[in-house]
């Protein structure tokens, strides 16, 4: 049995999306679900899901080890992250290294790094007039976005797109691509 644990910070789309793609296989199951905002929707689909979720706050993620020793008590194959937006400590990356990985809403090293998320990176995106975007999966290291690419998959843009339309055509990319990719790790470890 691999164990995934996911870290999320929004809505929890992909969350749902992950789940839904490994519902059906006894292989792989999801552990928990770590979300750093105590209002996130992710809560209520996780509990519409089925799904464990804990909060944590800055101090327990930066300042203590409450969450190394949850993510140390539940063992994980691959930690997720799902639309979490904190810098992983140095301490998480090096208790489980090669173990991490995020997604990342544009072509990387385009429109990463540190402020670059969500509807920011779209709206970069459209006034630099892209012909293309897409997703970046890749392995977490100490800096934001820097990590060893794993996959990236592009869309094409029209002149007329507006943020919204190109956070759209994006969002697509990752309910295609990301389940499969995390499957892929898994399946490596």
């Amino acid at each position: 049995m691999k164990r995934i644990v996911l870290f999320a910070s929004g809505s929890g789309s992909n969350v749902e999306n992950i789940e839904q793609y490994f519902r059906k296989n006894p292989e792989v199951s999801i552990s928990c679900v770590l979300s750093n905002k105590k209002d996130a929707k992710v809560f209520e689909r996780c509990n519409r899901l089925n799904l464990s979720a804990l909060y944590f706050n800055r101090h327990s993620f930066y300042g203590s080890d409450c969450v190394p020793n949850i993510l140390k008590s539940l063992n994980p194959d691959l930690i997720v992250l799902a639309g979490f937006l904190w810098k992983i400590p140095d301490n998480l990356i090096s208790s489980f290294p090669n173990k991490i990985i995020n997604i990342h809403p544009a072509l990387l090293p385009k429109y990463g790094g540190k402020g670059m998320y969500g509807m920011h990176v779209h709206e970069a995106v459209k006034n630099n007039n892209e012909t293309e975007t897409g997703i970046t999966i890749h392995y977490v290291n100490g800096n934001y976005d820097e990590g060893a690419i794993i996959k990236q998959a592009k869309v094409g843009l029209d002149p007329t797109d507006s943020p919204a339309m190109i956070a759209e055509k994006v969002h697509r990319l990752e309910y295609e691509h990301f389940p499969k990719v995390i499957e892929q790790v898994l399946m490596e470890t």
